[in-house]
């Protein structure tokens, strides 16, 4: 980023001459230049308030509050006048007698700034016993089941209220009853539970007083720096350890993709490291049973296997929750040992069609901009992501743009909580996505809103995507969409008019038959106007999975090497095969369904699954489930027994990300270190160490990585976008692909010059509209679209073994329409059966608005109620990601 010099100007300050920045409050001054100014209410992250009054000081013979008067030059403050002194002692009084404390002494581990200034300024406790009020003895909110709310000891700063209304844009909190009554709730009497409230904890984390405190908080002996292992956003978190287990969670402040903000798995989910139900030692299946065995048994007995089946017999299934590091030596595995590209991950159930899509168009399959940077957006387009659930601390970006004055537009066939935030929300029909994108992008044309001066010097075949745009006339887009044909023409307007625009997106956008194109029509979109290649735009797919994006980097894919080099290229073949010492295959290798369909082919006989969950991730999953159940040899290597596990002949115990050290690459790009907090539980080992000794036991040279440094000094020596990446240099925040070399100091937004294809443009695509595969009929009448809880992650493998986030969701529910409830007599909370042509399960029933009329919602994290036996594995021909988010199917009460 720019580096901008701030000004400074000269003050005095208790005698002191200072010289400060000429932006800064005067408490902000104060705080930069270690001078003690009491205050409650401020906060760094929030608007200043002056709430408290008791950063009183005197300006120029003016006393104000200091959090929210501005410095100027030459000015003369005073912290210690008598007057000041006085005032200040007078406000601390009067906020402890409404602090039914008793003492002026913290309670043991809490935090309690008041009390603190109470003891520094020197307030008499016999004067607070006389001045002290009947003590109401309210009754604590504990219905959350992370932290409580104790109306006692708060003092009305109000510093929950802004936390939760200007940085997590809920408002599920304010201020209620009135006068001596009031408090802080989302209505009189209400429980907390009762509220919007997201359980994040960023409310807690600022509180002032402990009225807001954790449950259960263990003051940790020592706190290891390192990255969140749930969603792509990337959070830097400090875990905090005590006799060899995770006791807590906390944001990095210096970190550029959360600036210490977490969400509620990011900072109470990692109870799952500690489960006692951990995997700690290998097993092998004897006799239909899984037994205990050493790892010499284990181990031996899976190299032998492997070593039968070889090139296309075998195929490798790596996995997004693992390190970059880990995800290079599988791909190395099957390339270099097994002699195959039978190699995938998740993201070809995820963001295939995003690589597939953007590598076309722009020469590059990853987003675009900084995440930090969309919060500077004038517009954000969020077409197919439920951002505040999937990505919430992204989300947050978002919200800074609305306060900034940028429009939002959303665009999603549920009306989810951004929703209610967007100056035009579109709810148009599950898989009508090109028509709705091709159909604004003819409005920016004809109405000339396009940058036509981009277009001639940085874009191509424009003319024949712009021919092709007559098809998507008004009555055909509203007719395909279902949508008003005048409120998409309003939305093409406000994007095209507010400069620089961001497009988000998620599996909305890919997870159809047609994903491919639906991202080609995003890439369209964001060239005709001008927006890529500029800070806070760009085309912008959000990983859902810690390492998704890196997985990819790392050549887990059946087509490319690492960097996305393609394996059929006669001179990148010849480059792995110098620097790996083999020979390879040249013919790119099988995706994730097609090495599960292998296996009913008879071509596939041995799969090393990592990490994964097919039996409940999978589309149309009892194929995955036969799959598993079939082929000659199976290798899980997991931290739990999972349903897929069940499937295994040998099962390996992998360690947390918690226990080992790596890498995450997240959405923006950002390479950034994962650190080893405790030891691995038992006689679980990292992924790392079982691939490589697996290989090593084959009798394969290459393998003998003593660290995950010496891992990632290979990766930067073979991938060009990783080539200037070395623990040293990302010791501190990480840094962005492409970092080509050592000097290089990483990349805030691609494309800022040129674009990486050939000839250095961007490449419109025409695209003609493809429906669904499948759509409703009489005997399926409803269509099922699928989505995540923000309390569970992927399959719930972790997520569930967090009490907290089970309490918070416990179960799968279908979300009906109340007009398609009436119709079938089906109420909240009524068990209901939905059936599609692939299989039926049974869940409760959630009537609500966010599901349209004609549309049912479920997630896939329960497997008690395993959506993906419903959902369709028709694919994408392209990326071959299946179609898990429409399918039809019939819902009846049970």
């Amino acid at each position: 980023m720019t580096d901008i010099t701030t000004s400074k100007v000269q003050v005095s300050f208790d005698g002191k001459a200072l010289e400060v920045d000429a932006s800064a409050t005067v408490l902000e001054a104060a705080l930069d230049n270690d001078i003690f100014i009491p205050h409650l209410c401020h906060s760094p992250d929030l608007v200043p308030a002056g709430v408290c009054r008791l950063c009183l000081v005197d300006v120029d013979g003016q006393m104000v509050t200091a959090c929210n008067t501005p410095i100027r030059d030459g000015a003369t403050i005073r912290s210690d006048t008598e007057e000041v002194t006085a005032t200040v002692r007078g406000a601390v009084e009067l906020l402890l007698v409404n602090h039914h404390r008793g003492s002026l002494e913290a309670e043991p581990g809490e935090r309690n700034d008041l009390l603190e200034i109470a003891r520094h300024i020197g307030v008499d406790e016999a004067k607070l016993r006389r001045l002290r009020r009947p003590e109401q003895n309210l009754v604590a909110d504990t219905s959350n089941p992370f932290f409580e709310f104790d109306p006692n000891i708060c003092v009305l700063c109000g510093i929950c209220v802004r936390v939760c209304d200007e940085i997590v844009g809920v408002s599920a909190i304010d201020f209620v009853k009135r006068g001596v009554f009031t408090t802080i709730g989302s209505a009189p009497d209400a429980k907390w539970t009762d509220s919007a409230c997201v359980s994040c904890g960023e409310c807690v984390v600022r509180c002032p007083t402990s009225s807001l405190s954790f449950k259960d908080f263990e003051t940790p002996e020592r706190e290891v720096e390192t990255t969140c292992t749930y969603c792509g956003c990337g959070c830097g978190i400090h875990l905090g350890v005590s006799d060899g287990q995770i006791v807590s969670a906390r944001g990095v402040q210096k970190s550029p993709a959360n600036e210490g903000r977490l969400c509620v798995k990011g900072r109470f989910g990692f109870d799952f490291v500690n489960a006692p139900d951990r995997l700690t030692t290998p097993l092998i299946r004897r006799n239909g049973e899984l037994e205990e065995a050493t790892w010499d048994e284990a181990l031996d007995l899976v190299a032998a296997k492997f070593g039968e089946h070889r090139e296309g017999a075998f195929a490798a299934i790596a996995s997004a929750k693992l390190t970059n590091e880990e995800n290079y030596v599988i791909q190395k595995l099957a390339r270099a040992v097994q002699g195959t590209n039978n190699v995938d991950h998740c993201a070809r159930l995820c963001h295939a069609p995003s690589v597939a899509g953007l590598v076309q168009s722009f020469g590059s399959g990853a987003m675009t901009s900084s995440s930090k940077d969309l919060g500077d957006a004038r517009c954000t387009f969020a077409i197919g992501t439920n951002t505040t659930a999937a990505h919430p601390i992204l989300a947050l970006q978002v919200m800074r743009s609305l306060r900034q004055g940028g429009k939002l537009i959303v665009a999603n066939p549920r009306e989810i909580e951004l929703a209610e935030h967007a100056d035009i929300f579109i709810q148009h029909k599950p898989g009508s996505d090109v028509a709705l994108l091709m159909g604004m992008m003819r409005v920016i044309l004809e109405e000339d809103l396009h940058d036509p001066q981009y277009i001639a010097s940085r874009c191509e075949d424009f003319e024949v995507f712009a021919e092709s745009l007559a098809q998507y006339d008004d009555a055909t887009v509203e007719a395909k969409t279902g949508v008003p044909f005048e409120l998409i023409a309003e939305a093409a307007r406000m994007y095209a008019e507010n400069a620089p625009a961001s497009i988000l997106y998620a599996m909305g956008i890919t997870q159809h038959t047609h994903g491919t194109d639906n991202v080609l029509a995003i890439s369209n979109l964001a060239l005709l106007t001008g927006n890529v290649g500029v800070p806070s735009g760009g085309v912008n797919p959000l990983r859902g999975q810690s390492n998704v994006q890196g997985a990819c980097d790392m050549g887990a894919l059946p087509n490319v090497y690492p960097g996305y080099q393609k394996v059929d290229l006669p001179d990148v073949k010849a480059k792995f095969e110098q620097a790996w010492d083999v020979q390879l295959d040249e013919s790119p290798g099988l995706t994730h369904l097609e090495i599960l369909r292998g296996v009913s082919g008879g071509t596939i006989k041995a799969i090393y699954l990592v990490g994964e969950n097919p039996a409940l991730s999978e589309a149309d999953a009892t194929h995955a489930r036969k799959a598993m159940e079939d082929v000659e040899f199976l290798v899980v290597q997991d931290i739990f027994l999972t349903e897929s596990a069940h499937y295994a002949d040998v099962v390996l115990p992998a360690a947390t990300f918690a226990e080992k050290d790596g890498t995450f690459t997240n959405t923006e790009r950002r390479v950034q270190r994962v650190r080893q907090a405790i030891p691995p539980v038992g006689e679980s080992r990292s992924d790392l160490w079982i691939t490589c000794e697996i290989a090593r036991r084959m009798g394969a040279v290459g393998f003998d990585f003593e660290t995950a440094t010496d891992v990632m000094a290979e990766i930067a020596s073979v991938t060009p976008q990783y080539g200037g990446i070395t623990y040293e240099r990302i010791e501190d925040v990480g840094l962005q692909w492409p970092c080509p070399d050592q000097d290089h100091p990483g990349t805030r937004f691609l494309h800022g010059e040129q674009f990486p294809r050939p000839g250095g443009k961007g490449r419109f695509f025409p695209l003609a509209y493809r429906a669904p595969d499948e759509e409703p009929d009489d005997e399926y009448p409803l269509v099922l679209t699928t989505e995540r809880s923000l309390y569970h992650y992927h399959t719930s493998t972790m997520t569930r073994r967090v009490h907290g986030l089970e309490e918070l969701r416990p179960e799968e529910l279908v979300e009906i329409h109340p007009r398609d409830a009436a119709a079938l007599r089906i109420a909240s909370g009524d068990e209901v059966r939905v059936t599609s042509r692939r299989g039926e399960v049974v869940a409760r029933a959630l009537v609500t608005e966010v599901s349209p009329p004609g549309t049912v919602s479920m997630t896939f994290h329960f497997h008690e109620a395993p959506t993906n036996v419903l959902t369709n594995a028709a694919w994408d021909p392209v990326a071959k990601i299946p179609e898990t988010k429409v399918c039809a199917v019939r819902v009846e009460p049970v």
